[in-house]
């Protein structure tokens, strides 16, 4: 799920102050710790074979967040795409892969425990 920032209700307005929420904006029950995440991105990268050997060759972990900067297109279980960029909240439900349209930055929340076991499948893929 992709929100633009001008998309989110203004649920209140006054002299320096919006305030902006997005409602039923993804589940989040039953998983515990979460993590912060703050993710640099150069354009390229793809996460496809990084994937590779996760359920589906999928990171299954559901995660939300905001994009600083940048652009970044997902990939579902059935194939369909959705591109997030600047200034856009997100939720990524599990069964996705990431591409990197522009240099992105992000910030994210994940369930930490989930979310780990896929960041130490990554690295043990780099490690060869």
């Amino acid at each position: 799920m992709r929100v633009a920032k001008d998309e989110v209700d203004v649920r209140m307005e006054i002299p320096g102050v919006v305030i902006r929420q997005k409602m039923q904006f993804g589940l989040a029950s039953g998983f515990g710790q979460v993590s912060g995440e703050y993710f640099t991105l150069a354009a390229g990268v793809d996460t496809t074979a990084l994937f590779e050997g996760l359920e589906g060759d999928m990171c299954q972990c559901p995660h939300w967040g905001f994009v600083l900067r940048g652009q970044i297109t997902t990939t579902d279980t059935i194939g369909a795409q959705e591109t997030v960029k600047a200034n856009d909240l997100f939720h990524w439900p599990p069964g996705h892969n990431v591409k990197v349209d522009a240099d992105a930055e992000i910030i994210m929340f994940s369930p930490q425990y989930e979310h780990c076991r896929v960041i130490d499948h990554m690295i043990a893929k780099v490690k060869g």
